[in-house]
């Protein structure tokens, strides 16, 4: 997106010292650029291709290569090994394709050296497209479309968060904000009225109109009425589809708004423990998903402390990352309590002129957590098991028709065993089997990462909810 849509964080210290070794890595990311979602299908463009791979290829530079400056320790340098990578994204037009591209960078072809065979009668076979890697992408089949929509709601039909989302509509502060902007929505009528009816210019389709203006900002040679979009104009466009959208996502008093962050915060915490219980086996995950997931995360993780900014849409191809390093000799796997974690944030694509950068979670002022430390942030509100889940949505039929046993949220100390797993990250992990089980893997990954959409009424129907733009014919 264009630079002056979100000001860049502000550098903290470094990401790793020298004796530091990385063990393990979590990524979660936005898709690249796309068309816009007042204009289905929403389709990932050639630029929106290039940014992913491109942060993949740094992400590669960074901890995959050889002579990387933050290897993680035993990861295959060059030819791929399937069970150190999870990559998961849902079935979107944009999603996947933006998943599929980041690992193009990650892993790109080996070359006809390396991408050979030499068959039993000395035959030599080459791998086609210069040695390219294929790496398996866990799909979310029910989340089909997904980006087509203009206003994302990372419940998951969690009846509570949608009901919890929609109250955003009816609260003074989006009141105020419908009122006092009103004239200013009007004036971008010229702009965007080939798209948006007069009743649908207005603060309660902000983000569609700020998503509909940048992306025609980023690809249109000539826009109607362009002079109306004066810097100062689409910077308010943009503040104000920031507002609207970390107000759907997340809200202090009433956490289970956020239940999307919630549920990727047990995601998380279960995949890097995963690395710990294998000891370095495992050490890979990459997700895909859409804003909302970072926004909710952000609000529940105390982010927004740290830094204005967390309060805003992520930008395209923006990356949270989690390490889990030590400062120990990485053979044997190190004991949990010579294990830490930092979380890095990028806005945008990433490259080596713009890289991520650490920034401390839950309100405190180190970037670097001990395991013990992260955990028992996570714990505070992720929401990891069906039953948990269930009982905070309010959900009764479907899969909570009989949730499984597990009845309370995860607690526990870090054990101190060489590989060791904390009660805490078991209970976790148990509940996330148990789920897994339940649900089928599918249905697990749509709850951690997939964005539902709440059920709304179009534009003009009458609601006093959020709407969905239908672009005029």
């Amino acid at each position: 997106m264009r630079p002056q849509a979100l000001l860049p964080l502000t550098l903290l210290p470094s990401l790793s010292s020298a004796a530091e070794t990385i063990l393990g890595l979590y990524i979660f990311s936005r898709h690249g650029d796309r068309t816009a979602k007042a204009t289905p299908p929403t389709l990932l463009t050639d630029l929106g291709y290039s940014e992913v791979f491109s942060s993949g290829t740094w992400f590669r530079d960074q901890y995959i290569a050889n002579g990387s400056t933050s290897q993680i320790h035993g990861i295959a340098p060059d030819i791929v090994k399937q069970a150190q990578i999870v990559a998961s994204a849902p079935l979107d037009d944009v999603l996947m394709p933006s998943c599929l591209g980041f690992l193009q960078g990650l892993y790109p072809p080996v070359g006809p050296t390396l991408g050979s065979q030499t068959l039993g009668n000395g035959t030599v076979v080459q791998v086609p497209l210069n040695g390219f890697q294929i790496i398996p992408v866990a799909t979310v089949t029910s989340g089909t479309g997904s980006e087509d929509s203009a206003w994302l709601q990372g419940s998951d039909n969690c009846a509570k968060a949608i009901v919890s989302s929609n109250d955003y509509f009816d609260s003074p502060e989006y009141m105020a904000l419908e009122n006092s902007t009103m004239g200013f929505y009007t004036s971008l009528e010229p702009v965007i009225n080939s798209t948006f009816a007069a009743n649908q210019t207005s603060f309660k389709n902000a983000y569609s109109i700020f998503d509909y203006i940048n992306v025609a900002e980023i690809h249109n040679s000539t826009i109607p009425s362009s002079n109306l979009l004066t810097n100062s104009t689409l910077f308010q466009i943009r503040t104000l589809a920031d507002t609207h959208e970390f107000n759907l996502a997340y809200n202090a008093s009433d956490p289970i708004r956020a239940i999307t962050g919630a549920t990727l915060a047990a995601q998380f915490v279960q995949a890097l423990n995963n690395t710990i219980t294998t000891g370095g086996k495992a050490p890979l995950n990459i997700q895909f998903g859409a804003y909302g997931g970072f926004q909710s995360f952000f609000g529940l993780a105390n982010l927004t402390s740290a830094n204005s900014d967390f309060y805003g849409i992520p930008d395209y191809a923006s990356t949270m990352t989690f390490e889990l390093f030590t400062t120990a000799a990485p053979e044997p796997f190190p004991a949990v309590e010579d294990l830490s974690v930092r979380f890095l944030f990028h806005n945008g694509t990433t490259g080596n002129n713009s890289v991520p950068v650490a920034y401390p979670l839950f309100g405190q002022s180190n970037t670097t957590l001990s395991w013990n430390d992260f955990v028992n942030g996570m714990n505070s509100f992720a929401v990891g098991s069906q039953s948990q889940w269930c009982q905070a949505c309010g959900n009764s039929t479907g899969v909570c028709a009989s949730p499984d046993s597990n009845p309370g949220p995860v607690t526990g100390e870090i054990g101190s065993g060489s590989g060791g797993i904390s009660k805490a990250v078991a209970g976790v992990i148990g509940a996330m089997v148990t789920l897994a089980v339940i649900l089928g893997v599918e249905a697990l990954i749509m709850l951690v990462a997939g964005l539902r959409l709440a059920k709304k009424n179009r534009v003009g129907g009458g609601a006093a909810t959020g709407e969905t733009v239908t672009p005029k014919a």
